[in-house]
């Protein structure tokens, strides 16, 4: 089990009004529901419901907070548009990722930083060691004022587009607006962690249990975070803790087109520039396996009957109805097409490296 699903977030499914399940405040999120390849299955169908309260959020404002985030973000957020949002990394001066955060303009000089769960804490210390001393920007954990719901699916803009007056349909990709939500006021911003089309909701918590009912009587479907893992691991999606940590750069992990390295004052940018300009020793790759066996996080990675690398994520692909895997192996050793094989408890397995992602969704023209 991941980290992220060892969280315990604001909210909870496990209580019901007028015979729906439905957050409520004080239990710990499940795992699944009604069960995980069905949901999953949901969520790449029609749609589903995640409670992400339990991820980070921390609100980032005053003269100068954006030359601020410039020196600890890995893209330049004095570049984006307000009401746009952008997907970064927070790495250490080594260039190892402290997290991946999704960053949101709201205004010339306020920003949202969605960090992960179990990493908020170290993101909240490491934007304090670089805050300008003199108190202009503010750092605000909001995570316990607020609520997050996750609704995905290619089915999710026609849900949602009954419960607002907002035009859903226009908000662009890795866009945010203000809207209201079945009553509710809401940041609606057009991201998620599953490769569908959809949207996260950020609203007041008591306003949680009545926003994810709504969408529930428009068919959405509640999803565990089992589901959001699988749906993440079939996208290609990369997950702290398990794919990537502090002993991990961005150009080992496929992730340079996230990071803007040569800006002057980003404080990571020096040891970044090292590693781009020599290569990665290791890269992340794709593996499916030939049998239905499932690799494991932490299962060895072979070539010729050597280790050259261990498994980082894994698991079955109920869209593809295969097993996939992610892992760390020496530059070059395994481009696509090649075979590797996965030590499984001692019983080797064949695989084939394999393009990312896994799955793409359908996009209508």
């Amino acid at each position: 089990m991941s980290d992220e699903m060892r969280q315990t977030p604001l909210f909870s499914t496990h209580v019901s009004l007028g015979g729906r399940i439905v957050p409520f405040a004080g239990w710990e999120m499940p795992v699944q529901y009604t069960g995980i390849l069905d949901e999953a299955r949901a969520v790449r169908t029609r749609a589903g419901l995640f409670d992400v309260s339990h991820m980070g959020r921390v609100d980032i404002r005053g003269p100068g907070a954006g030359s601020f985030l410039g020196r600890i973000l890995s893209v330049d957020v004095q570049a984006l548009r307000t009401g746009s949002a952008r997907y970064n990394l927070i790495c250490n001066l080594e260039g190892g990722i402290i997290d991946d955060c999704i960053v949101y303009r709201l205004g010339d000089e306020r920003y949202l930083l969605v960090p992960n769960a179990s990493n908020t804490a170290a993101v909240l210390e490491w934007l304090a060691e670089w805050a300008p001393p003199d108190g202009r920007v503010r750092i605000d954990d909001v995570t316990s004022a607020s609520a997050m719901i996750a609704h995905q699916g290619p089915q999710a803009v026609e849900m949602l587009s009954h419960l607002t007056s907002t035009e859903v349909a226009a908000v662009r990709r890795f866009s945010a607006v203000e809207a209201t939500i079945a009553g509710a006021e809401a940041l609606l911003a057009r991201t998620g962690y599953t490769g569908e089309d959809g949207f996260e909701l950020v609203i007041p918590g008591g306003a949680a249990p009545e926003v994810w009912a709504a969408l529930m009587d428009r068919g959405a479907v509640p999803c565990g975070l089992g589901a959001r893992d699988v749906l993440r691991l079939e996208a290609g999606l990369l997950l702290h803790g398990n794919d990537m940590d502090a002993s991990v750069n961005p150009y080992e992990a496929g992730l340079a087109r996230f990071v803007d390295p040569d800006r002057e004052e980003y404080a990571a940018g020096e040891a970044l520039r090292r590693i781009r300009d020599r290569g990665p020793a290791r890269e992340l790759v794709g593996f499916r396996m030939r049998s239905r066996r499932i690799p494991r996080h932490g299962y060895p990675i072979m070539d010729g009957g050597r280790q050259i690398g261990e498994v980082t994520s894994g698991g079955y692909s109920p869209t593809l109805d295969t097993s996939v895997g992610l892992g760390y192996v020496p530059t070059g050793r395994s481009p696509v097409g090649a075979r590797l094989s996965i030590d499984l408890r001692g019983r080797s397995e064949d695989a084939d490296v394999v393009a990312l992602p896994f799955y793409s969704r359908k996009r209508s023209a």
